[in-house]
Formats: structure tokens, C-alpha cells, sequence
């Protein structure tokens, strides 16, 4: 049986937005606990500044346009860079500073249900996440029906200790979210390439297998653009100092390149796994056409020898010998049947039929 993929439910979508069709979420956190009454982002950041002593703000996003973007960006002073990277998305995985504020780009992934790999099923949904950490915000904007981030907040918002070290321990928390999607990503696709490999190998294998190993492949490359690259950007928050990282923040930033790099060898055991799949599949194939050809030759020799009977007799020359004897057709038929079942026998006791 499928194993059940728990799929998150998207509390992000922006038609159950309160603050509009781009901002998600908006809250101001202060040692570690989530102020009351959620407020427009001018006036959340006005009430960060005013507390100071690690307090921040945390504004959600979802697929925002320049024009929605462009406010905020003056407001919190990001690099116009970073604003068209966070508004085009289509960026792969990394960190880049700029003077005081970190920017982060992550690719979130989904297991797509389906009740049977096909040729064309999907299996792998990718989307992107993109964070800017600042010293008293954080800003998050996300592209693509899923991963939402609702209900990271709410796990994170109970863990007030760890949210008290402020907007790195947010990117923590959002990196280690993304990697873990990718391992639950993962372990679900186990159940495809169960299903591929005993369908290569079953009795009644059938040769369409060959674009169901296809599709998988190619929904596992799409998992690995989004995984592999991911590790450079792991290594330096774990071990350079970057802006707005905090230095106690640092070492979880480890366990989650740890959890990343057992992601990346169970992808590249698949990969390998189904290289070796294929190349079972078509020398599957390759049997089964030589086992057919061999039987084609086989009746083609068979019937070769009444056809050349056949043919001698039948051009209808005066002197051929026995063409006028009384029992000449019936030694003819006689002979090519006695020689067919010599034939015939001689092939299958050959394996040939």
C-alpha cells in the first residue's frame, strides 16, 4: 500500500489574507513572545524600534508584484537587487549579503499524490522561498501554492527561547522547515521506485515501462536542482560570519547541512538506482526481441520447406519425375508434413519455440 503523505495545509493563500493580496503576515516579536494585535508593517516597524532590545518584525508575502513590493522595500531599505531577484523569483539556492541585511534564497519542494506513476504524472511540485534578515525584521516572500510558512510560525512561536535570539533563529527555523520538506519529499518517492522496479521485474513486465522510468528521472532531477545547490549556502551561514546571523545561531545552521547532505545521497542512491532500472528494463527488451526473432526464423524455416516444394513442382515442366504418377500429390503433402515435424521438433527441442 501508498504510504500517506501528510500534505501541509496552506494557510498562506492570499485570499485568506487580512492584510491584502500580498502581505500574509504581519507580527512583532519581543523576547521571544508575539505581541497582540497585529498592525500595518509602517507601524509594526515603528513599534519594533521603539521596543529595541531583540525585538523584530516578521512580514509574510506571497507572490508579490513590484509595485506591492516597492514600499516595503523602501521602508526596510533593501537592495534593489535583491527586490527583483524576491519579485521575478526563478533564482537558485544561495545567501547574499548586502551591507547589513542577508538575503536568502530557498526552493521549497512537494510530494504530488497520484494513484499510478504514468508517463506524464507529476511527482515532484518546486516552488521558492526567499528571505530577508535584517537586525529588527524579517521578511519572507514566497512563490507557488505551497509551502506555507503558517504553520512553521505557529510551531516556532512556541518555542520562546530559541525565537528570543532574534531573525536569524527565524532563517534558521525556515531552512531546516525547507530541508525537512525536501527528506519527507524523498522518503514519499520511495513508494515510486518500489512500484517501477517490481514492474521491471514482474513476469508480465510490459515494454512501456521505459517513459514511466523516464518521468521519474526526470522529476528526480527536478528534486536534485533544488536540493544540491542548497549546500554551499548551508556551509556559510554555518561557518562564515554573515550579516545578521547571529554567532549562537551559527551551529544549528550544521545540523541542518547534515540533514541536507543525507537528502542529496538518498537522491543520488535514486538516481543510481534508476540508471541501473533502465538499463535492466531495456536489456529486458532487448531479450524479448531476440526471442521473437528467433521464433520468426524458426516458422520462416519451417515454412520454407513446403514453399520450395511447392515451388519446384508447380513450374509446369513436361519431364519432371513423378509429375504424372498416381500417387505423386499425396507423397508430396506426405514428405512436407514429415519434414516440417522434423523441423519443428528440432526447434523446440532447441528452445527456439
Amino acid at each position: 500500500m501508498r504510504r500517506a503523505y501528510r500534505r501541509t495545509v496552506d494557510l498562506s493563500h492570499p485570499a485568506r489574507s487580512p492584510l491584502g493580496s500580498a502581505v500574509v503576515n504581519c507580527a512583532v516579536y519581543a523576547g521571544g513572545v508575539r505581541q497582540k494585535d497585529d498592525c500595518p508593517v509602517d507601524e509594526a516597524l515603528r513599534r519594533v524600534r521603539k521596543l529595541g532590545d531583540g525585538a523584530f518584525v516578521w512580514v509574510g508575502l506571497h507572490e508579490p508584484t513590484q509595485e506591492e513590493f516597492a514600499g516595503l522595500a523602501e521602508l526596510f531599505g533593501l537592495h534593489p537587487l535583491a527586490v527583483e531577484d524576491a519579485v521575478t523569483a526563478h533564482q537558485r539556492p544561495k545567501v547574499v549579503p548586502y551591507d547589513d541585511i542577508l538575503f536568502s534564497v530557498f526552493k521549497t519542494c512537494r510530494y504530488v499524490e497520484h494513484e499510478e506513476l504514468t508517463a506524464s504524472s507529476e511527482v515532484v511540485d518546486t516552488g521558492e522561498l526567499m528571505v530577508f534578515t535584517g537586525a529588527d525584521f524579517v521578511i519572507t516572500v514566497r512563490h507557488g501554492m505551497h509551502g506555507s510558512l503558517g504553520p512553521l510560525r505557529e510551531e516556532l512561536e512556541q518555542e520562546h527561547e530559541q525565537l528570543a535570539k532574534g531573525p536569524s533563529a527565524v532563517l534558521h527555523a525556515i531552512a531546516d522547515h525547507v530541508v525537512d520538506e525536501y527528506l519527507a519529499v524523498v522518503d514519499a518517492m520511495q513508494s515510486d521506485m518500489d512500484a517501477v522496479e517490481t514492474a521491471v521485474f514482474a513476469e508480465n513486465a510490459g515494454r512501456g515501462d521505459a517513459s514511466r522510468i523516464y518521468q521519474l528521472k526526470r522529476e528526480l532531477l527536478e528534486l536534485k536542482r533544488a536540493v544540491a545547490p542548497l549546500d554551499r549556502p548551508l556551509q556559510k551561514l554555518a561557518g562564515e560570519a554573515m550579516p545578521s546571523v547571529a554567532a549562537e545561531v551559527r551551529p544549528y545552521f550544521r545540523d541542518v547541512a547534515d540533514h541536507l547532505l543525507r537528502t542529496t545521497e538518498q537522491i543520488c542512491a535514486f538516481d543510481g538506482l534508476l540508471d541501473s532500472i533502465l538499463q535492466a528494463h531495456l536489456a529486458q527488451v532487448t531479450v524479448a526481441q531476440n526471442e521473437d526473432m528467433r521464433k520468426i526464423t524458426a516458422w520462416a524455416a519451417i515454412v520454407a520447406v513446403p514453399t520450395m516444394v511447392c515451388g519446384i513442382y508447380g513450374m509446369n515442366f513436361d519431364n519432371m519425375p513423378e509429375l504424372h504418377w498416381r500417387y505423386g500429390y499425396f507423397l508430396a503433402l506426405g514428405l512436407m508434413a514429415a519434414a516440417c515435424f522434423v523441423i519443428y521438433r528440432g526447434f523446440r527441442r532447441n528452445g527456439w519455440l
